[in-house]
């Protein structure tokens, strides 16, 4: 019996996955914002099991909901990390000279490229950890995702913001190890 649900489902997973990626891709515009969405409203359509009547509207439907929430999520931290970049002083020229002033501009302005350059979960993970200080399982709450995705997107926020960062400063890479 087992073996029939089984396969039940991956023909349900065959028959639905391309039209599912492409409707949530359109709705967050976002290769990867998509593929996290489609994967957590599968497994939300398969924990529901038999219960369901209609399982490709359910499909649907939370995946929908799930790019609601990802969208409205993406825009609170967006807001959020402008706001917390402006409050970390780095343009603050009021006891700084002239000079000073114009670089700490520059610094923030580059830092705010980097940042709006990262995918929008995963910007969003990043400005939580990095700007607000959440822990990963807060961060995941707020977002919907798990506290290991959230730890993959700070790691790749961290990495990418340092790749633009010494891209425009040219910079050589600075691990000593050359890993990254």
């Amino acid at each position: 019996m087992a073996d029939t649900r089984h396969e039940r489902f991956s023909q349900f997973f065959a028959e639905t996955r391309q039209g599912l990626l492409r409707y949530v891709r359109g709705l967050t515009r976002s290769e990867a914002a998509a593929e996290d969405i489609v994967q957590d409203a599968y497994a939300a359509t398969l924990a529901q099991g038999e219960r369901l009547e209609t399982p490709r509207a359910f499909l649907f439907v939370t995946a929908r909901n799930l790019a609601s929430n990802s969208r409205r999520h993406q825009r609170i931290a967006a807001t959020e990390s402008v706001a917390d970049l402006d409050a970390l002083g780095i343009a603050d020229g009021a006891r700084a000279s002239p000079e000073d002033a114009l670089i700490a501009d520059e610094a923030s302005a580059l830092l705010r490229q980097a940042v709006e350059r990262l995918p929008p979960q995963c910007r969003a993970a990043f400005a939580l950890k990095v700007f607000h200080g959440y822990a990963y399982k807060d961060i995941a709450g707020r977002l919907g995702i798990s506290p290991k995705t959230v730890e993959k997107h700070v790691a790749r926020g961290l990495r990418d913001t340092h790749a633009y960062l010494r891209r425009r400063y040219q910079l050589p890479d600075r691990d000593g190890g050359g890993e990254r």
